[in-house]
């Protein structure tokens, strides 16, 4: 049996897939470009891919490919339809990273919040060596407690982040992006009511018709200078074009992103004009790959592969 990953780089140089060996023989590709699928898939029988597009244009010669593993939780990039006629199985992987990101969530939100680059930055210039007193304000941070944070999809990970936030006395309120989520520990409000009152806003929804363009500048308009926005959902739910005009011209205080809309940016991205960490922090979309989390994934991959071979059904993804 010829398994192959097409984007082995996207789970860490670090982390192990000797295990699959157990099944076939295994061919690794750190990357792969849209061009190069059909021909490193073309007899293959187990696939693993990410973000690659998978549809009848580059599954079409694929004749023994019989399951795809997508390394990840969306599957916006398999043509199900397709796959379904073909009787490929296609499954994912969920839940592995919730504790990872929820943790990110809050090392920016702190980041930010207690204006930690300004700190960092006045103690190893050396000017620290020069204070008045033992310690120094000039520019001020604030408590989380009492403070409102409003939460943009109340899913696994957001309902993680609602608790934490609780713990440290915030007050929670939530927006499902679905309307379809209700949960009676926290306050659900409308898309607005949650802009203009929320001190701190994280995004932990998923990129479809009712997320695309969400927070633009007129949201942000309505939100509190004072305010701080932390996106580690997808890209493509937060303007990125209109949030530079929103940082530039004091709208929201500051913002945190994990996710772009095309990743990796590009060397003329709009964002790095920002080079202030205390009003931007931007991270490689690593939220989720702590060490742990990782290794979770894979061992939750080779369950999928195991489950398949013994002909059980395994977070199959099927058609809605």
């Amino acid at each position: 049996m010829k398994i192959v990953f097409l984007e082995k780089a996207g789970l860490g140089e670090d982390v192990d897939v000797s295990i699959f060996d157990k099944f076939g023989e295994v061919y690794l590709y750190d990357q792969t470009t849209p061009r190069q699928i059909e021909e490193r898939i073309r007899d293959v029988d187990i696939l693993f891919v990410s973000k690659l597009p998978m549809n009848e244009s580059t599954l079409k010669n694929a004749g023994k490919l019989k399951l795809i593993c997508v390394t990840a939780t969306g599957t916006n990039n398999i043509d199900i339809c397709y796959t379904n006629a073909r009787g490929i199985v296609v499954t994912n992987v969920a839940g592995y990273s919730t504790k990872s990101v929820v943790q990110h969530t809050f090392a920016c939100a702190l980041y930010l919040i207690e204006k930690l680059s300004f700190y960092d930055h006045y103690v190893k210039s050396g000017e620290y060596t020069n204070c008045k007193a033992f310690g120094y304000f000039e520019n001020q941070f604030s408590e989380l407690s009492n403070k409102t944070w409003g939460i943009i999809g109340l899913g696994a990970i957001g309902r993680g982040v609602a608790d934490i936030a609780q713990m440290f006395g915030c007050n929670v309120i939530y927006y499902s992006t679905s309307g379809k989520n209700e949960n009676k520990d926290y306050q659900q409000v409308e898309f607005e009511t949650l802009c203009s009152n929320a001190d701190i806003i994280s995004i932990h929804a998923p990129l479809n018709k009712d997320t695309q363009n969400l927070i633009t500048l007129d949201v942000m308009k309505k939100m509190k200078s004072s305010s701080i926005l932390i996106n580690v959902g997808r890209g493509g739910i937060v303007n990125e074009e209109d949030l530079l005009d929103a940082l530039n011209n004091q709208l929201i205080a500051a913002a945190a992103l994990d996710v772009l809309e095309k990743e990796p940016m590009k060397k003329d991205h709009p964002l790095l004009k920002i080079q202030d960490s205390t009003k931007l922090l931007i991270t490689p979309h690593m939220a989720w790959g702590t060490v742990e989390a990782r290794r979770r994934l894979v061992d939750e991959l080779y369950k999928n592969v195991e489950a398949f071979l013994e002909g059980v059904q395994r977070n199959v993804i099927i058609l809605q």
